[in-house]
């Protein structure tokens, strides 16, 4: 056989069938994203751009509530709120009512065609409206259906509503987040909401790589946050520790931990007694490692606020960034403490291609710019082409999929159906 006839075949191939790249190994994964807000919407965030095809199935004439949620109430007003915006690039938008018979059939339709379906309603509402996992598994046995909630599918707590704050409180985060004085304080971001939408991802891709596929994931927003609290969890129920707030302060080594420069906090982090040795030869203060309180790690975390309070009185006469470099420099991992403005324009993050930029998007009309995935593969950061997409945008493309004519969207449209 001729070298270029190989070649020719071996593109048709991977045109034909569409063999996933390295860079988008979810390629030829059709997912039906049902969810709201923030924790579903993630979760898809981060199965698109590794190349699954994510049609964001949304309430007809109302959509995703994030549409109506963010700092410009102009967007809100338009239904592409910058809180949807940041989580729903390279997604496409149907809409359906699933209260509605025929609405509820096209769905069921779609899920024949789906590998996966997301949704994060209260335990029992999908049943309600019949397309709940056991209809869904006998429309498509392989269905992957992943059911993220506040507290999971079972126990005492499923019927109660769960947002982030909810969830921050009833985890424990907000008890150990602060000093003495704060705490009990919110986490700055949603963070519930993201960790258990980040466990959903990692969860429906464990699935996809199941032979024969097919699966219930129930994912509950406490238990995600709850996993990620490891340390503190394990220092309680091993060790017997009562978990606290530390402020700034880190409880396991010191010096660790955010103290005053001249211009604002500076982050170190000198764990190893060699670290302690290089920070206190470069600050001048070569005497504090013959003070008993400081001559070993566990002295030091003792006496770590007296600590604290002699290493910024020659911090404080200095830059916080200019401290940062030197004991980069020396091996003393150290860091100023930054805002998310002056982060995001630091050429570690700009030109890294974590941002992708989306110019005149529909339904905003002007330029808009969001974030990615944090992820690199083989040196390049997984994508998306298309921009957050206006309620119902695709509604033409995947309905016509299934052999209907602009005049039924017409009329499933006048009859509620979508």
């Amino acid at each position: 056989m001729p070298v270029w006839f190989r070649q020719i075949l071996a593109l048709f191939v991977l045109s034909y069938f569409k063999v996933p790249t390295v860079n988008k190994p979810l390629q030829n994964i059709r997912v039906l994203d049902l969810t709201n807000v923030l924790a579903g919407p993630f979760c898809c965030h981060q199965l698109v751009h590794f190349g699954a095809e994510v049609i964001k199935v949304e309430a007809a004439g109302r959509g995703d509530l994030a549409r109506q949620l963010g700092a410009d109430p102009e967007l809100n007003g338009k239904g592409m709120g910058i809180s949807f915006l940041a989580q729903n690039a390279g997604k496409k938008s149907v809409s359906v009512n699933l209260k509605n018979p025929d609405g509820r059939a096209l769905f069921l339709k779609l899920v024949e065609t789906a590998d996966v379906v997301v949704e994060n309603f209260r335990p029992g509402v999908m049943d309600r409206l019949k397309v709940g996992y056991g209809v869904l598994k006998e429309v498509k046995p392989q269905i992957i259906y992943c059911a993220i909630s506040g507290f999971g599918q079972d126990g005492p707590w499923i019927h109660r509503p769960a947002y982030d704050q909810i969830i921050q409180g009833a985890s424990g985060i907000m008890s150990i987040t602060g000093d003495s004085d704060s705490a009990p304080l919110r986490v700055g971001y949603p963070i519930a909401d993201t960790v258990g939408g980040m466990t959903a991802a990692f969860a429906i891709s464990a699935a996809l790589n199941a032979n024969p596929r097919g699966s219930f994931i129930d994912v509950s927003m406490l238990e995600s946050v709850l996993a990620t609290m490891g340390w503190v969890v394990s220092n309680h129920l091993i060790a017997g520790v009562e978990p606290e707030p530390h402020g700034n302060e880190n409880p396991t080594s010191a010096p660790s931990g955010a103290f005053e420069a001249e211009d604002g906090l500076v982050n170190i982090a000198a764990n190893k007694d060699e670290q302690w040795v290089l920070l206190t030869t470069h600050l001048g203060l070569d005497e504090l490692r013959d003070q008993p309180e400081y001559a070993t790690r566990e002295a030091r975390k003792k006496n770590q606020l007296a600590l604290k309070v002699e290493l910024e009185a020659v911090l404080k006469t200095r830059p916080a960034r200019d401290w940062a470099r030197e004991l980069n420099r020396i091996g003393v991992p150290a860091g100023a403490v930054l805002t998310v403005p002056e982060v995001l324009s630091m050429p570690q993050i700009a030109d890294r291609d974590f941002l992708a930029e989306f110019e005149n998007v529909p339904g905003v009309d002007r330029n808009i710019t969001v974030v990615r995935t944090g992820v690199k593969i083989d040196g390049k950061a997984p994508s998306v082409n298309a921009p957050p997409p206006v309620l119902g945008e695709h509604n033409s493309e995947i309905w016509k999929e299934f052999g209907l004519t602009d005049s039924d969207l017409v009329e499933l449209k006048n009859g509620g159906a979508i």
